[in-house]
């Protein structure tokens, strides 16, 4: 049984997320933007622990906080349940459904459940439904940041390590002759009355027993015994070693190993249970900043032992700062983008054109991380780029990838960002080599100032402007310029300025609702522009 969808709504800085996972599912996005809120959320889902009104978006009002989340596959994990009970309870609502739908709602015991054949949410499980359900379950494994190793590596009731040991080696001990021999030999050395450590211990009582009479004359009698250790009290002695050149405690290795084997353990621990008491189960592992504390050869590694996770049938979901992480391709592997605007998170899936850029920013920005690309288009502003990067992406995937690159509105950044480009490939190829090949396309000068500052942007690169590399769009934003139902007033364009989250939706809805030939007929500039940079890109 797996993820098919997720919907947080009102939860900490998400107001609304409706995300369609993979097998492999990466978030990634810049620190405080809401990544590691959105896997809470899932954690909130699973537990219910945290105060409603402290986890509600903005922390007022009375908007309902809920994580909705849809499971697939749930006939073949019926037939994996062990509990008949729990398995005949979950039957009576899913019928012959191979979905679920389950809701936690803020303020609420127990999680929703949608009843499909009536189209409404139950407004009551039936008797003995919820804990079923939890035995019904993907078992859920989070390792959030402030993870550690001696939270899973020490022994304890409910560490992974002292789970799998107590699980595993308690059976073996039993019936060990071993073990039995060390038990014979404990009782003969602290319990048989010959043995010289009982005879002490009775010598000591002895005395104990006449100090303490004569303040209590009934008490005639002081016994130390030495219980036999019990199994577990044995264990609390374990301790985890690791020799990568030198044996030692694993917590006196440095970070990146001691994360690379707290997640190792954790695996390893998954596996004990699938042959155990989660027999037939999938296991969620969602994992906060999967690289922390590993060189990029390691977090490829770490990449690569987790996909072979998903591909065995569990689920991961990682967030990540790193470009390693988020630069191979694999085919069950999907990428959303975080971002945080007017203190909103969204969540929005990444395109494979698209993907450069979430590369190109998670490397810092800089036109030396892009690596070749076949050309550069460069625009003015983020919507700009998320209209171009949707646009291609539904009429134009069979054309030469071109990078896109947004100045935020300044042409004096477009000249940097240019000259950039050109100094970093002039020493690999002595000529800055997309001097004559990039496409620049700009927002129509609006003022006097702005008309002076493209004058000059353009008398600084004359060839540019000769070779037909520049493209200027027939009034000042974009904006203005979608096709005749879309088109914004000035006025308009005003307001979405305040808010550049809004910006950015309306360009990626734009461009998906237009059809091509309201795109090549109505947006002839941009269409001209995009022609010049795949024309000029490199073979």
């Amino acid at each position: 049984m797996k993820i098919t969808r997720i919907v947080v709504e009102n939860f900490c800085s998400i107001e609304h997320a409706d995300i369609t996972p993979t097998d492999f599912t990466i978030f990634v996005g810049q620190n405080n933007h809401g990544k590691t809120n959105f896997f809470e959320a899932i954690s909130w889902f699973y537990s219910g622990k945290g105060d409603p009104d402290k986890l509600r978006f903005g922390r007022k009002g009375d908007a309902e906080v809920s994580v909705e989340i849809t499971f697939s596959g749930v006939q073949e994990a019926l037939k994996g349940m062990k509990n008949e009970k729990n398995k005949a309870s979950i039957e009576k609502v899913l019928d012959s459904e191979d979905t679920i739908r389950a809701k936690r709602i803020g303020g609420e015991k127990t999680r929703k459940i949608y009843d499909a054949s009536s189209g409404t949410w139950l407004d009551k499980n039936p008797t003995g439904f919820d804990s079923a359900f939890n035995d019904f379950l993907p078992m859920f494994e989070y390792v959030s940041t402030s993870t550690h190793l001696s939270d899973i590596a020490k022994f304890g009731k409910t560490t992974p390590v002292g789970s799998m040991l107590s699980g595993v080696l308690m059976a073996l001990l039993e019936k060990s002759h071993h073990y039995q021999e060390f038990r014979e030999k404990f009782a003969n050395l602290f319990t048989d009355e010959d043995s010289d450590v009982r005879m002490q211990l009775d010598n000591i009582s002895a005395e104990v027993t006449v100090f303490i009479a004569k303040q209590f004359p009934d008490c005639t009698k002081v016994v130390f015994q030495i219980a036999e250790p019990a199994f577990e009290e044995l264990l609390k002695g374990c301790a985890t070693e690791v020799d990568d050149g030198i044996l030692t405690d694993a917590t006196e290795k440095g970070d990146g190993m001691q994360r690379a084997l707290m997640l190792a353990i954790i695996q390893t621990y998954a596996n004990f249970r699938k042959k155990g008491e989660a027999a037939g189960k999938n296991f969620l592992f969602f994992i906060d900043e999967a690289e922390l504390h590993l060189h990029p050869t390691a977090q490829r590694k770490l990449k690569e032992a987790l996909r072979d996770v998903s591909k065995g049938g569990d689920q991961v979901f990682i967030n990540t700062h790193s470009s390693v992480l988020v630069a191979d391709d694999f085919p069950e592997q999907s990428i959303f983008r975080v971002e945080k605007s007017n203190k909103r998170s969204s969540i929005v899936q990444v395109t494979s054109s698209g993907k450069p850029m979430v590369v190109y920013e998670l490397l810092g920005g800089s036109p030396a991380d892009l690596l070749l690309p076949r050309n550069f288009l460069i625009v003015e502003g983020r919507s700009d780029q998320d209209f171009i990067a949707k646009i291609i992406d539904r009429f134009y995937a069979d054309k030469p990838p071109v990078q896109i690159l947004f100045s935020e509105g300044d042409i004096e950044k477009q000249r940097k960002t240019m000259n950039a480009i050109n100094t970093l490939f002039a020493p690999i190829f002595q000529n800055p080599v997309y001097r004559d090949r990039l496409t620049i396309l700009c927002d129509a000068p609006a003022t006097e100032k702005s008309t002076k500052d493209f004058a000059a942007f353009k008398a600084s690169y004359p060839s540019m402007d000769t070779n037909g590399q520049i493209f200027i769009l027939p009034k000042p934003s974009i904006e203005e310029c979608y096709p005749a139902g879309y088109a914004q007033t000035p006025e308009q364009v005003v307001d979405l300025r305040n808010h550049q989250f809004q910006k950015c939706d309306m360009a990626k809805h734009v461009a998906s609702q237009i059809t091509q030939a309201q795109f090549e007929n109505e947006m002839p500039v941009l269409k001209a522009a995009l022609e010049k940079a795949w024309e000029s890109a490199y073979s």
